[in-house]
């Protein structure tokens, strides 16, 4: 078997460390997730990038080195209880046939989309209005134990206040039937490439989502920066939401006053800001999965 994209050879002293660091890093995120599951408790705010995009807390606690990069070692052979490795001449490292096997369009259309999102120009005017959307004029809350804030008719007030300019599409399809016609556009499953722009918060989330769909081609320190940012687009999300969260500490976004959609574009930027590194960094793997070996 080849070892395509071979780039570096860790021994296992070396990857030990690296290992380590990343269960340091991580393990401070997971363990209130894993006790609360423990407890039958949600936490609408630290829980929803386990429930929302299905990838364990075990998961992000593996290592992988990425894409390119060979282990040493008879501890290395731990990793091939894991889809994705192979061995050959006594190292282990990820295979691409191996992790992308029967799913060939993933790398062309996520390489297309990141582009996309890098070079069209960003939109900040959403205000975070797509969870007041999901609620309007329904009696139905996507987060059941908490109030909004404002009660139905002030939070269906606040919708028919403001344009609605929601473009990312699995925002848009938890719209209520009322808002949908409300929204500049019509995002739909196959026009995502042509929709999505990178000010957009859940844009930027996904990059997590990206990360672990390509383990373990992407090293575990990328996911990790991605997980961190979407954790703190979480935040901005529901502190700008029509739900009361003031109980788990998060303080409101008010974007129904001109004072809070300032401080929440202001945030949006800067967390944009810190999406491009991971973006530009997540097209370099890309690219060099969809050149090949050489």
């Amino acid at each position: 078997m080849p070892s395509p994209f071979r780039s570096e050879c860790l021994p296992e002293k070396l990857w030990r460390e690296k290992q380590a660091a990343h269960h340091a890093r991580v393990d401070p995120w997971l363990a209130p997730v894993l006790a609360r599951a423990a407890r039958g408790e949600k936490h609408p705010v630290e829980d929803f990038l386990f429930t929302y995009y299905g990838h364990r807390p075990g998961h992000l606690r593996r290592w992988h080195p990425g894409l390119g990069v060979a282990l040493e070692g008879e501890g290395a052979r731990e990793f091939l209880s894991w889809v994705g490795y192979a061995e050959r001449d006594g190292v282990v490292m990820a295979h691409p046939a191996r992790v992308m096997k029967g799913r060939p369009e993933v790398v062309p259309w996520l390489l297309r989309l990141q582009r996309n999102l890098l070079d069209r120009p960003a939109f900040f005017g959403c205000f975070g209005l797509h969870e007041w959307a999901m609620v309007y004029r329904t009696p139905e809350k996507r987060h059941a134990d908490w109030p909004l804030r404002l009660g139905s008719e002030g939070t269906d007030r606040v919708v028919e206040s403001f344009p609605l300019r929601c473009s990312h599409f699995d925002a848009f399809r938890f719209f209520t039937p009322d808002s949908r016609p409300l929204n500049r556009l019509q995002p739909t499953r196959e026009t995502i490439p042509e929709n999505e722009q990178g000010g957009c918060v859940h844009a930027n989330m996904d990059l997590y989502k990206w990360t672990f769909k390509l383990a373990p081609l992407v090293p575990s320190e990328l996911m990790a920066d991605a997980f961190e940012l979407a954790r703190d687009l979480r935040v901005l999300d529901m502190r700008a939401s029509p739900y009361d969260i003031r109980k788990l500490g998060h303080e409101p976004i008010a974007i129904e006053t001109p004072e809070g959609r300032v401080e929440y574009e202001c945030q949006q930027r800067v967390l944009a800001e810190r999406a491009r590194p991971i973006r530009l960094t997540l097209i370099g793997l890309l690219e060099r999965l969809s050149a090949g070996p050489g």
